[in-house]
């Protein structure tokens, strides 16, 4: 991974821009046309007026002819007129493309998510690298978002370029009247080198002035404290805004936080007026803006001189010396435009590097292709084989010599104390991890040989951190917008969730939630399980996970799901996962977690008479409680 310190060269620049542009036009085809489109008439338009003006008044100042004037007039509302027209056009379709391309370009890091090793997703280290990213990106435009920017400015500068120089060549083409004295020297190699250099020397280091100004602004240090100083503003600039705010209200009454809230934001300096942003601004920073803004100003004046000098000496007429006045004004400031965009390109290119860098995180995980078969019987066996396991960077071992097999269309129940494994042993099953040591088998076959996503959709799952989304229920059930309302009503009444579906005035089209509507459901964490649970059986894969799935409800509730699980499970294979052990007794199989380990097996009954077990000692704990 290449620091940002080190060196960035012009074939990196142009290789990660054209590969970022790239990436881009394929999220939002048409970008870099209708943007380049845009640029050249932008560019171009202007000289339109500055030809056509030092026409009109060259003729004003001469021999005004009415015919020739009216001529000129005709033609200059004409061209300026489908300019202008085709102009607005350019920019319509550009900010169409604009408007688009800023929601469609986060999908870039969306689909990198998603692709990535799940075991990659959960570091810590690639939700700062994205964190980082987006801060550049919003803070300073810096990274792949700023890409368009630069290219559209490029064209710009070179369109106006051509254009200022087209306009500009009869400056130095046209011969100065013989004159006596200094004006003679006008036409001559010194005047000419003076010239040059009023212009050349201002223009190339005045964006270069600029380029340092910006390098100032964006350092690793300061992109590093920006990043910090907007999270603390994110988490606690705006605790009492918001959708989640009224989550937190109760707490926030309760114990003042915003006092503690209040005491982080004011710490926190990075964005305040003698903050390390300040300072540079008023320091190095704003010199360089200084400068560069000084030396533009020394090539205008230097430009003033040169036309008024020869045309003094009756070179042109006062409408070319405007003319030439507007041209080579415009030439300087594009050349100086183009520089400073070329600079801003250079500077661009170690944020680059960071967003493919995260986007090159390869995925380690062999993806395999056979295909998993679509049984009708669902006869799927499962086994796990001496696997163990432990987290990228932990110490410890998760899950250790990890031996089990399923019995097809069986109910398993996975207990033991946290921290011992039985979440880990869910995300091996479907292949969130890969095991370090073992091998899980499906129907004989390792797991790793089968298509990825195919072996996924056998599993249904509810995740103690389950999620809902602010969409109507039938859509969150099914995950989709178009979806089989008799499947997702029978769903939901087999979840439990059936009277409360009766109740709700849009049934399911009700919308959950009130992020877009205000009419929205607010719905209790017992009623979102109920849903999720929902989801899983409609999703009618061969195996069923519940990790945790009656957790927020009351009793009543858990024993009327535990009640209807047999007929709920149909022909699936049910792994359930559980702290309360009441809810294990209709279970055809336990097994046991404890450190890592599955230490024992069997049923209930088998389990809760060995005195000297684990399940014993858990058993014992809680039917303590339950017997009060």
């Amino acid at each position: 991974m290449k620091k940002d310190t080190e060196k960035v060269t012009w074939g990196e620049t142009w290789r990660l821009s054209l590969r970022a542009a790239k990436l881009l036009e394929n999220y939002t085809p048409g970008l870099f046309l209708a943007a380049g489109m845009d640029a050249v008439v932008s560019a171009v338009t202007p000289y339109a007026a500055v030809f056509f003006s030092a026409r009109i008044i060259d003729e004003l100042a001469g021999a005004r002819r009415a015919e020739v004037l009216w001529r000129w007039v005709v033609i200059a509302v004409a061209v300026t007129g489908t300019l202008a027209l085709l102009q607005h056009l350019t920019t319509g379709w550009r900010t169409a493309r604009d408007y688009t391309h800023f929601y469609r370009y986060q999908g870039i890091y969306k689909d990198k998510l998603l692709s990535m090793d799940f075991a990659d997703l959960e570091k810590q280290e690639t939700a700062d690298r994205l964190a980082q990213i987006q801060q550049n990106e919003n803070w300073t435009g810096l990274g792949i978002i700023g890409v368009p920017e630069g290219y559209v400015q490029l064209v710009k500068g070179l369109s106006g370029v051509i254009g200022a120089a087209a306009l500009c060549a009869g400056l130095f083409l046209t011969p100065t009247p013989a004159v006596t004295g200094p004006l003679a020297l006008l036409d001559g190699p010194v005047g000419l080198l003076a010239l040059g250099l009023a212009i050349v020397v201002p223009t190339v280091l005045s964006p270069w002035f600029q380029g340092k100004s910006d390098e100032a602004d964006s350092t690793e240090a300061m992109s590093a404290a920006a990043t910090l100083g907007n999270r603390i503003y994110g988490a606690f600039g705006f605790l009492t805004y918001g959708a989640e705010s009224v989550a937190r209200a109760l707490d926030i009454r309760m114990y003042d936080q915003q006092t503690l809230a209040r005491h982080y934001v004011s710490e926190n300096r990075v964005f305040s007026a003698d903050g390390p942003l300040a300072r540079i601004k008023a320091g190095k920073g704003g010199l360089m803006m200084a400068a560069a803004a000084g030396l533009s100003a020394l090539t205008t004046g230097g430009v003033y001189l040169y036309v008024c000098l020869k045309a003094w000496a009756r070179a042109f007429g006062v409408g070319m010396a405007t003319q030439y006045i507007g041209a080579v004004t415009a030439l300087t400031v594009s050349v100086g435009e183009m520089l400073r965009w070329l600079m801003y390109l250079r500077n661009l290119t170690r944020y680059l590097r960071r967003t493919f860098e995260f986007l090159d995180i390869p995925n380690a995980m062999y993806q395999g292709s056979l295909t998993t078969e679509k049984r009708s019987d669902r006869q799927y066996d499962v086994e796990f084989r001496d696997v163990s396991f432990r987290y990228p960077g932990a110490p410890d071992w998760a899950l250790r010599h990890v031996s089990v097999k399923f019995k097809v269309g069986k109910r398993l129940a996975v207990v033991g104390e946290n921290g011992s494994g039985k979440t880990t042993f869910i995300k091996l099953l479907c292949r969130l991890y890969d095991p370090q040591e073992g091998q899980i088998l499906l129907n004989g076959i390792d797991i790793r040989k089968y298509d990825y996503r195919d072996y996924m959709d056998i599993f249904s799952v509810v995740f103690q951190d389950f999620q809902l989304i602010s969409q109507p229920l039938g859509a969150n059930v099914a995950g989709s917008a178009d979806y089989d309302r008799a499947k997702v009503t029978k769903a939901l009444a087999d979840a439990g969730f059936g009277e409360r579906l009766a109740s709700l005035p849009e049934g399911l089209d009700t919308q959950l939630y009130r992020d877009f509507d205000g009419e929205g459901v607010q719905i209790s964490g017992g009623e979102a399980q109920k849903i999720a649970i929902a989801r899983a059986l409609y999703k009618d894969a061969p195996f069923i996970i519940l990790d945790e799935p009656t957790a927020a409800l009351d009793p009543i509730a858990e024993a009327e799901i535990y009640g209807k699980f047999d007929e709920i499970a149909g022909d699936k294979t049910a792994i359930y996962i559980s702290h309360r052990l009441s809810s294990c007794k209709f279970c055809d199989e336990i097994a046991v977690f404890h450190e890592g380990r599955i230490v024992q097996k069997g049923t209930h009954d088998e389990l809760v008479v060995d005195e000297g077990g684990k399940y014993h000692e858990l058993w014992t704990a809680q039917a303590q409680y339950y017997d009060k």
